[in-house]
């Protein structure tokens, strides 16, 4: 589920419009704004459907 698109998993927003923070994960390049950052230590639950396997995510 690589996003090629440079935008938030979350938000969708692109890089021209807010930071984007690159993140590695299971051979995939992904993307996230800062203001989605709580939302992966928090309530990672919320990326389910976004980001392969965050179903088995535990909140930080």
């Amino acid at each position: 589920m690589e996003n090629k698109e440079h935008t938030c998993i979350v938000c969708k927003r692109n890089e021209n419009e807010v930071p984007l923070i690159l993140m590695k994960y299971k051979g995939q390049d992904l993307r996230i704004c800062p203001q989605h950052v709580p939302v992966l230590i928090h309530d990672p639950q919320k990326l389910v459907g976004l980001v392969e396997g965050a179903e088995n995510f535990t909140a930080g």
